[in-house]
């Protein structure tokens, strides 16, 4: 699972105008999930399945 950050670098993720994380493959807006048990958030895409890691 990558983080955030590496997604948007390799253009696995793109910013919409009001700075919501989108997957570039499906154009689908990231869900959020916070795992109890975890410091990160996972961001996932809801069509696709693919997951990135949210620190902070």
């Amino acid at each position: 699972m990558d983080t955030v950050r590496q997604g948007l670098r390799a253009g696995d993720i793109e910013k919409d105008t009001y700075e919501r994380l989108l997957c570039a493959h499906c154009d689908e807006r990231l869900n959020t999930r916070n795992p109890p048990d975890e410091v990160f958030k996972v961001r996932a895409c809801p069509d696709c399945g693919r997951e990135y890691k949210q620190v902070g």
